[in-house]
């Protein structure tokens, strides 16, 4: 049963998380902020990890909030999911081209959190989006999560096109690395014996 539930309640936000690691992408994002909602749903749809997020943030101070505290407790719920890591396959890499832009991720769900980031997003805002919380949301999924990432963008020149395929690029490698290693037979993927 590789499920989660989570939630965390501050002065700033309230927010709830469940997840499937053996879904199918369904999901039903609701954080009051249009274009992060859009990215979720492409982080569940092509990780195939079915993912529910409601929140409830001080938007009217910003988005800030609401978006990093989305990634600590998605992090979190993908970390209680996996359990001890028995029999995953760890690792997962993508290269996602989506139109101008071409996003490389690489993923350890290694428990050791880090975040490479090599993202220059050409515009300030995407909508009323803050570029800058892409960065935000990985920083905080990576660090509750155990995982270390790295993320490059390779090409592009439209923010909206850069941000979604890094989304998805993640979404792809961390598919890949929760899967069941059918060659692993149950054993954690590391010669220490834990992750």
């Amino acid at each position: 049963m590789r499920k989660a539930s989570m939630t965390r309640r501050t002065a700033e936000t309230e927010i709830s998380v469940t997840l499937d690691l053996d879904g199918t992408g369904a999901y039903a994002n609701e954080t009051g902020i249009g274009f992060f909602d859009h990215m979720l749903d492409q982080l569940s749809r092509h990780a195939l990890i079915d993912l529910a997020v409601k929140a409830r943030g001080d938007l009217h101070v910003d988005d800030h909030h609401t978006v990093e505290d989305c990634g600590i407790v998605l992090g979190q719920a993908l970390a209680r999911a996996l359990g001890d890591k028995k029999g995953i396959r760890r690792y997962g890499e993508c290269h996602l081209p989506m139109d101008d832009a071409l996003v490389r991720a690489a993923l350890d769900l290694s428990g050791r959190p880090w975040l490479g980031w090599n993202i220059d997003m050409p515009t300030a805002r995407i909508g009323g989006f803050d570029t800058e919380l892409v960065r935000e949301f990985f920083q905080a999924f990576s660090t509750h999560g155990g995982i270390t990432l790295h993320v490059d963008c390779l090409h592009g020149f439209n923010s909206h096109h850069i941000a979604e395929a890094a989304f998805k690029a993640v979404a792809r490698a961390l598919r890949m690395a929760v899967e069941p290693d059918p060659r692993m037979a149950g054993a954690i993927p590391s010669t220490k014996g834990a992750l």
